[in-house]
């Protein structure tokens, strides 16, 4: 498990299993929010799998499916949707973290500079600046 935090209330990870939610809830996470699509990754770390075993630990899920090259406004709504709607930290992940990085600086373009959305995920390795149009378009729309 790679826990990468953008803020005090939000991280991205590389796909998580199910045998990480432990650590993930002692580590203080509240939610959890399930980036991968089903189609990507094996039966095991489907998100029905997924979300039994958080909510068996009392973690919140969400499922928000990004397609790689695919991102919606509805997946960006759903993802500032149930950050807002977290009593906690979030988790995200995808297959490395990046989609969960450019769902989490699109949905929070009203609320953060476009230049710390940009620079927060380079200091994990995720480069955003391809998104500045979009983030500058969607902080003035705030």
């Amino acid at each position: 498990m790679d826990i990468r935090p953008l803020t005090p209330d939000y991280a991205v990870s590389p796909q998580i299993d199910p045998s990480d939610l432990p650590a993930i809830k002692a580590a203080g996470y509240a939610m959890v929010i399930d980036n991968r699509p089903d189609a990507e990754i094996p039966a095991p770390l489907h998100a029905t799998t997924m979300q039994a075993a958080a909510q068996a630990l009392g973690l919140a899920f969400v499922v928000n499916p990004v397609i790689g090259g695919a991102l919606t406004l509805a997946n960006v709504d759903a993802q500032r949707a149930a950050i807002a709607a977290a009593t906690g930290p979030v988790l995200a992940y995808c297959a490395s973290g990046n989609r969960s990085s450019v769902v989490w600086a699109l949905s929070q373009a009203e609320h953060l500079p476009v230049e710390d959305l940009i620079a927060i995920p380079a200091r994990h390795g995720y480069q955003l600046e391809h998104l500045r149009p979009q983030l500058e378009t969607l902080s003035r729309q705030g």
